[in-house]
């Protein structure tokens, strides 16, 4: 073989990698979408809103975030199965991307099969609060309550499905406490409820009882992790303070649609796991009272198959139905 033949051979087989080299280079060549599907003001909000501002120095483009609320986070998520699998679409979620796949009979979007896992960003705990009005100032004391007066106190979340209806029945079945389920469309009409009593209870973000609670508008009890949180260190945890067994952690990720070239994937990784590890994110990330985990793509898909399986044991054996 002579060697200008090599030469074209060797040529061939390099120009497709070029090419590919050539379009992951290129990308994110215009403003990209970070789909929600929550209102402003859940738990989900923050880490959105730190992505939306960092992500744009390490990615060269605007990173835009659009709210798609509704059907406890399925009107969101399959908008993002549903989108193109260019890379311009991806989705930050939390715990209902595995839970609805169980507690929901129909779903018009699978989450295996529709979405791919990109970075699993951070967990939080939560905190149990009450309204200032509920005479208790402990766990034990609102269980007690709870059991004394059935049904009639009310607990608020962000709808069926969501990290604080999560949270409350794993309470409820823990505890015996009998509270009544108000479900909301989203965080935040679930904080305002709660502020104007129309629930007595709650499930919420460790930052946002942090301020509430300064200003008077509820009263913390307990964390829901299995430690204290470095936040609100005078809080126990909801086990110590007399519900055994009990512990519960929000977690955050972003998914991209199925198909997406994996270059793409791996831009949107470098860029996320980047900016969460950031000194100024992740500051921000600690204020907030969670803890950074910055996953690769292959760790947040096996950690997604096992939280599937989980939570799909816990919605059969706790009856847990959408509302």
């Amino acid at each position: 073989m002579n060697v200008a033949l090599k030469t074209l051979l060797a040529l061939a087989c390099i120009a497709p990698l070029n090419v590919a080299m050539a379009q992951s280079d290129g990308f994110p060549a215009r403003p990209t979408r970070l789909l929600v599907p929550w209102p402003p003001g859940g738990s989900v909000d923050p880490f959105a809103r730190m992505l939306s501002q960092k992500l744009p120095e390490i990615m060269g483009q605007q990173v835009v975030v659009d709210y798609r609320p509704g059907a406890s986070g399925n009107v969101g998520m399959e908008l993002a199965a549903r989108a193109a699998p260019d890379g311009y679409t991806v989705v930050l979620n939390s715990l209902p991307t595995v839970v609805n796949h169980s507690l929901f009979s129909k779903l018009a979007y699978d989450v295996t099969r529709d979405l791919a896992p990109v970075s699993l960003l951070a967990d939080s705990p939560f905190v149990l609060v009450v309204h200032p009005s509920v005479p208790v100032s402990s766990v034990k004391e609102l269980v007690a309550l709870a059991k004394s007066k059935p049904g009639r106190l009310n607990y608020s979340s962000a709808g069926s499905g969501t990290n604080l209806h999560i949270a409350a029945e794993l309470f409820k079945a823990l505890s015996g406490a009998n509270l009544t389920h108000i479900p909301y469309k989203g965080g935040g009409p679930a904080l305002a409820s709660l502020i104007g009593n129309e629930a007595q209870v709650s499930f919420l973000g460790i930052m946002v009882v942090h301020a509430q609670q300064s200003a008077g508008r509820m009263r913390a009890l307990a964390v829901t992790s299995a430690k204290r949180s470095p936040v609100m260190p005078e809080l126990p945890t909801i086990a110590e303070a007399g519900v055994p067994g009990y512990e519960f952690s929000a977690w955050y990720g972003v998914l991209i649609p199925s198909g997406a070239p994996r270059a793409v994937v791996s831009t949107w990784n470098a860029a996320i796991v980047k900016a969460l590890r950031s000194p100024d994110m992740a500051e921000r990330i600690a204020r907030e009272g969670a803890d950074v985990i910055a996953s690769s793509p292959a760790d947040f898909g096996a950690f997604l198959k096992t939280e599937i399986a989980k939570w799909a044991k816990v919605v059969k054996e706790s009856g847990l139905k959408v509302e």
